[in-house]
């Protein structure tokens, strides 16, 4: 029975992941900050067969525990502070744990694995947000970096440690740059759940309006079930290599709304919708497209659920959940 373990398990990528590991008879360990995380029973209700242990991404001796307990043959990097607009009100946090969380990770698995650094295989969650301002459309894995973030500038650092600790010691190290995948687990934080909780909640009459920032920014959105297979099967290969994962659609918020209003029989949102300055970037990413032929040929992967799909998806999620008063 292979073993596995998962930073950031207690996130949408972490559940799935837990879920699909457990499915394929791997011995799942997790990650999980603090003894009193407020999403500790929520990973034991999802994945019970999960060995969690205590551990924080800042704290290399935590992390070589870690290692020691779970004795892992391969180690997903997904922990880190994920939601963008905050990293510009934290930057210092966000780029400890964000960035340097990688390095020490990275760190860890070395030192476990001792005389053969390839015999331990680690994935590191590389993100879209590095294409900044993007460059060259659609993005792919040789694409010029240009962070718009500090969140984006951190994934950066994480990105290229990763590939030098590769070159550098021979790890079977592999990066995965997802660009915006979605689900009903998403934390309410993100724009698309805003919306698809807003959606539930204006159908039922339990809310009126929502605020949001930037309509017009485009992202290629994916489904987060999807996105977790290509993840295991990077870590598959002979080699370790880097893989851009992605839909090949661009979509804007506007084009969410649409379609999440008119999941539940709504034409025009515009009555239901404001927009707040507060929720404007800084420095904004206007559009992200993926390129992910590469991982299509080498990883067999292409993803399942369209962008219509993944809405109705949330939106029916939310209204289930909004009913039952959660």
């Amino acid at each position: 029975m292979p073993s596995a373990l998962i930073t950031g398990i207690t996130g949408q990528d972490g559940l799935y992941l837990a879920e699909l590991l457990l499915e394929k008879g791997y011995d799942v360990h997790g990650l999980i900050r603090g003894q009193n995380n407020p999403r500790r029973e929520l990973v034991s209700k999802v994945v019970p067969d999960v060995e969690l242990h205590n551990g924080d991404l800042t704290d290399l001796s935590s992390l070589m525990r870690a290692m020691r307990d779970s004795q892992p043959d391969e180690v997903y990097n997904l922990g880190a502070i994920s939601f963008v607009a905050y990293s510009w009100e934290n930057a210092f946090v966000t780029s400890d744990v964000t960035g340097m969380g990688v390095l020490n990770m990275l760190e860890a698995v070395r030192l476990h694995a001792g005389d053969e650094p390839g015999s331990i295989r680690f994935y590191q969650a590389s993100s879209s947000e590095m294409f900044g301002k993007v460059q060259e459309v659609p993005q792919k894995e040789t694409t010029l970096l240009w962070p718009r973030s500090p969140y984006g500038v951190s994934k950066v650092y994480g990105h290229y440690m990763t590939i030098n600790y590769r070159e550098s010691y021979g790890m079977h190290a592999s990066s995965g740059i997802l660009f915006n995948h979605e689900s009903p687990r998403r934390g309410p934080e993100f724009v698309t759940r805003k919306i698809s909780q807003a959606v539930a909640r204006i159908h039922l009459g339990q809310q009126k309006t929502m605020a949001l920032g930037n309509l017009d920014a485009q992202r290629d959105w994916g489904y987060a079930g999807d996105y977790v297979e290509a993840m295991w099967r990077m870590l598959q290969q002979d080699e370790a290599d880097d893989y851009v994962i992605a839909t090949g659609e661009t979509h804007s918020i506007r084009d969410f709304l649409d379609l999440a209003f008119a999941h539940v029989g709504v034409d025009d949102w515009s009555e239901h919708v404001t927009q707040d300055p507060r929720f404007m970037r800084p420095a904004e990413v206007e559009l992200l497209i993926g390129d992910a032929s590469k991982a299509k040929e080498q990883l067999g992967w292409t993803p399942t659920v369209s962008f219509p799909e993944l809405v109705a998806m949330m939106v029916d999620s939310d209204i289930a959940a909004v009913k039952a008063g959660w």
